[in-house]
């Protein structure tokens, strides 16, 4: 008799040890893993912050290049512009040089 109640009194501090270590278990396992989700969440923070960042980057950048295409556009469209200017400018003269000798020479 004494014997099986020892052997009760043992398995019952077994069994309290083990619902306590089962208790410490969960609260670390809780605990690291709020520590991931902290993390995850600081980390996708952190990401989102760097995607907003490199689209408000490629859209200045885009602006800029449409800023500077139109401005090159601009730039062709007034050297053609003058480039017709002087071509018909030198026809005229061409003629006008020409028409003065065919005259002289009539």
């Amino acid at each position: 008799e004494h014997h099986f109640s020892s052997l009760q009194r043992g398995t019952e501090k077994l069994r309290t040890d083990i619902d306590r270590m089962r208790s410490e278990l969960r609260y670390e396992i809780d605990k690291v893993t709020a520590g991931q989700r902290l993390d995850l969440n600081l980390e996708r923070g952190r990401v989102r912050d760097e995607l907003a960042n490199q689209s408000a980057e490629t859209s200045n950048l885009t602006n800029k290049l449409d800023r500077e295409i139109h401005f090159l556009k601009t730039q062709l469209e007034a050297a053609k512009y003058d480039v017709i200017k002087y071509c018909i400018g030198t026809i005229v003269s061409v003629m006008a040089v020409g028409l003065g000798l065919l005259r002289l020479v009539m």
